[in-house]
């Protein structure tokens, strides 16, 4: 059976420092607001930059808004936070949250030493909805080529990255976007954190986006916090 077409957001949503409940809140009116299939969040996106955040486990109770709102628009949403292995390892993960709960799908392995608390994910990784592969990463990811390159040879139709950039770096998603591109040919969705967070980030970057296998700018979101854009990928 042909795959059929996949709306992707990706939301830049304001970002309480530690405050999981208020920002899970946060996070399920970005999900009702994008009518989409996946909503793609910033690094880090339920505590906010703070490295010394509590991790956060799949079946947190706090998480039961994006949850219910999953479960009330059929999305996934790809959501940040510190969490901890069954072996006590703690890593900057992403999480897919559905209607019927949530799970890490995914470990940040280019982990910055400035982030020694956390270790390195075990390798790249592809999460598939509705027959589209989605090529997993987080922020220091998209910095290196043969990490891209890994998650390509996975299969990758779409390379889904959750980043954190100063507002003075505004240009580096987009120049790493257009790298993915030309050397997979796949779509990109980025989703950029805006405003202000912790670890130094006094005004992120925002400008979340997503491209289309030619390079063309299907949606951009502006430099506040709070903007939900989507894009129509095509088989």
């Amino acid at each position: 059976m042909p795959r059929q077409p996949l709306v992707i957001a990706v939301a830049q949503p304001r970002t309480i420092a530690y405050d999981v409940a208020a920002n899970a809140v946060a996070h399920a009116d970005a999900v009702r607001t994008a009518r989409a299939r996946v909503v793609v969040f910033p690094e880090l996106s339920l505590t906010g930059y703070e490295l010394d955040a509590p991790a956060v486990a799949g079946d947190d109770a706090r998480l039961a808004p994006i949850v219910r709102a999953c479960a009330e628009t059929g999305a996934t949403a790809l959501v940040g936070a510190p969490v901890e292995d069954g072996s006590g390892r703690e890593h900057i993960a992403m999480l897919a949250v559905g209607g019927d709960g949530a799970q890490v799908v995914y470990r940040k392995v280019y982990v910055h030493e400035s982030e020694e608390r956390f270790s390195p994910g075990d390798g790249p990784a592809v999460l598939e909805v509705d027959g589209w592969r989605l090529g997993l990463a987080i922020c220091r990811d998209t910095r290196f080529a043969e990490h891209d390159a890994a998650t390509a040879a996975l299969g990758m139709d779409v390379y889904v990255a959750a980043v954190l950039d100063h507002a003075s770096q505004a240009h580096v998603p987009v120049e790493r976007a257009q790298r993915v591109i030309a050397d997979h040919g796949v779509w990109v969705a980025t989703a950029s954190y805006a405003g202000s967070t912790g670890g130094g980030f006094d005004q992120a970057a925002g400008g979340s986006a997503i491209w289309a296998p030619d390079g063309r700018t299907l949606a951009q979101a502006g430099p506040e916090p709070g903007h939900v854009i989507h894009a129509l990928l095509t088989p």
